[in-house]
């Protein structure tokens, strides 16, 4: 069931919306669906070695389960996560206001609808993601029916394709499980930007900058940032390092590890390279708007920090790291990989 924390989100209504716009995926049989899912568990599992030989992080044992999971389950998966991650943020806006109850079912439905719509639109084009809030130490979440629907519309070796994503999204299992404070400490960057929030007047201001992001699209702002305060963005760009780390670390892992187990893995590279820039104008838009054109650049950004502070100190001395919150690269560093190694190497 989804947390119930967020009185300002239907997240029922939101689960609804998003699974039926999520819709199944592509057509398997019984036999094929359990084919897949059978596979990325295994693959999931081999990879847990290979990132630990390939990177010297040692994640332990029986913990952050391996969930494959239909787009319906990933919308699940998510409205709770973001309930959990939420809460901060509506606590400090509702404090102890009590709204009327017919105010209280409109709002909630409204935001309930907005998330779910958010939802339905990216269940159908993320393959894996690990979640950090799960308790008690997370769990990695692989969604069956994009997988295959991505690999049969790029005809790749299916079996090559999911040992690849596997190895990826593994490498994000390890990253949490491994360096047991990184999900704590992104939970706090949360709570920080719910101290900065002025409950009053924010929604009026907040909708106001909203608009002035859609009416500028085409110059590439997205909706995070509008709704964001100079002191808002400074906690965003701590996280914004963060998840360039994360991303291009996973990125460079996997490409790393790939040619020596992946058969096709410069031909699946090549494909899926080319099909993150997205599809088609109202695709492309709808990323740019949710920061998702962002994300993209997290993947490049930070592989290419990564790649330069292990070719100058070795990967030994990369996991520094991930030993305290300190450790972490800003988005400044992020860009200037010298200057993280001068401050923390």
């Amino acid at each position: 069931m989804t947390n119930p924390r967020s009185g300002m989100v239907d997240w029922d209504l939101a689960v609804s919306i998003g699974s039926r716009l999520a819709g199944d995926g592509p057509t398997v049989t019984w036999s094929e669906a359990a084919e897949v899912v059978e596979e990325l568990r295994a693959g999931a599992d081999r990879s847990t070695g290979l990132v630990r030989d390939f990177t010297g992080l040692d994640a332990p044992a029986n913990t952050a389960p391996v969930v494959v999971v239909d787009r319906a389950g990933w919308v699940q998966a998510n409205a709770d996560g973001f309930a959990t991650v939420l809460a901060p943020i509506v606590t400090k806006l509702t404090g102890d206001k009590q709204p009327s109850r017919i105010a209280h079912a409109v709002g909630s439905r409204v935001t309930g609808a907005e998330v779910g719509g958010l939802l339905g639109f990216l269940a159908g084009k993320v393959l894996g993601q690990f979640d950090p809030f799960f308790e008690p130490s997370g769990r990695l979440l692989l969604v069956a029916p994009n997988i295959v629907h991505v690999e049969r519309e790029l005809e790749v070796d299916p079996h090559d394709f999911r040992l690849w994503v596997c190895l990826h999204e593994e490498t994000h299992r390890v990253q949490f499980t491994a360096t047991p404070w990184l999900g704590g400490h992104l939970l706090g960057e949360m709570q920080s930007i719910a101290d900065s929030l002025e409950p009053t007047g924010f929604l009026d201001e907040g909708l106001g900058r909203i608009t002035e992001a859609l009416k500028g699209g085409a110059r590439g702002g997205n909706l995070l940032e509008a709704v964001s305060t100079p002191e808002q963005k400074e906690i965003l760009d701590r996280v914004t390092g963060v998840m360039s780390l994360l991303e291009g670390h996973a990125d460079v892992v996997m490409d790393g590890l790939g040619p020596s187990v992946i058969p096709s893995v410069a031909d699946i590279r090549k494909k899926f390279t080319k099909r993150r820039k997205g599809v088609g104008v109202l695709d492309r838009t709808l990323r740019r708007l949710l920061g998702l054109d962002a994300k993209m650049a997290q993947y490049r950004d930070g592989a290419i920090f990564v790649r330069a502070v292990v070719d100058k100190a070795g990967m030994a001395e990369f996991n520094a790291i991930w030993e305290c919150p300190e450790n972490l690269p800003t988005k400044a560093e992020i860009g200037d990989p010298n200057a993280w190694i001068s401050r923390v190497l």
